[in-house]
């Protein structure tokens, strides 16, 4: 390897918006992310849904689709009669 022309490999902390910090290396001292696996709904579970002025109630409205609790509902219904 030639001499001086790689970047020096550091300390380095990742600071998520969630305020998880994660202690690793790189070439660059700080890093900011939006999201981290302690926060991603991938990781842990938890699922975030943003409905921006009812476009899934839209798009179900338009093609007949129900939601899955509308849909209990009605196979209940079915199962009783």
């Amino acid at each position: 390897m030639k001499a001086g022309i790689h970047p020096e490999y550091q300390a380095a902390r990742i600071v998520c918006a969630c305020g998880n910090i994660i202690e690793t290396r790189s070439t660059v001292p700080e890093i900011h992310v939006e999201i981290c696996s302690s926060c991603h709904p991938f990781f842990t579970g938890r699922q975030k849904l943003v409905d921006t002025a009812g476009r899934v109630e839209k798009f179900r409205a338009k093609y007949g689709m129900r939601g899955a609790s509308e849909e209990a509902e009605s196979a209940e219904e079915v199962v009783e009669a």
